[in-house]
């Protein structure tokens, strides 16, 4: 596991919050955790996290659309919807929305654990490829220029 990884809990229930927050930070998770979306949407604004534990019923908006507007402004995040009240309907709307992962209330904290530590690793490699293509084209970038310099003191 990421030491340094970081989650964002949105959830109004404060028994809920508080108790993801105490497993998480146990398990070496920076985690913050919010009330609503309103919030949830400011938060990540102001600081990178690599997963979102979202309420599918938030006080202000639905999870889902939280979902969306997340997506929007943080496209790498984990986002993974956790949900007492549990339908076809709902899972089907969470990921089409773009929902990673989908989690019932009561959920079982190995099983939760598991998941993020799962997408958490799906990430960590797409960053890295990411990191080598950026990588890849400054180097290409740097030779196109040098080659540029040449045949401008060449003329």
């Amino acid at each position: 596991m990421n030491p340094k990884a970081s989650v964002l809990v949105i959830d109004d229930d404060v028994g809920i919050r508080k108790t993801l927050s105490k497993i998480l930070e146990k398990k070496g998770y920076l985690v913050e955790a919010v009330e609503n979306g309103k919030k949830a949407i400011e938060t990540s604004k102001d600081r990178f996290f690599n997963v979102a534990l979202i309420d599918v019923r938030l006080p202000d908006m639905d999870g889902t659309e939280l979902l969306e507007k997340m997506k929007e402004t943080e496209p790498g995040m984990v986002k993974i919807i956790i949900t007492g009240y549990p339908s076809l309907k709902n899972a089907v709307e969470a990921v089409n929305k773009g929902a990673d992962g989908y989690v019932l209330k009561p959920f079982d904290v190995e099983e939760l654990l598991a998941i993020i530590e799962k997408h958490l690793k799906k990430q960590r490699k797409s960053m890295k490829y990411s990191d080598k293509k950026v990588a890849e084209y400054i180097e290409t970038r740097v030779k196109q220029i040098e080659l540029e310099r040449c045949v401008k003191r060449a003329h």
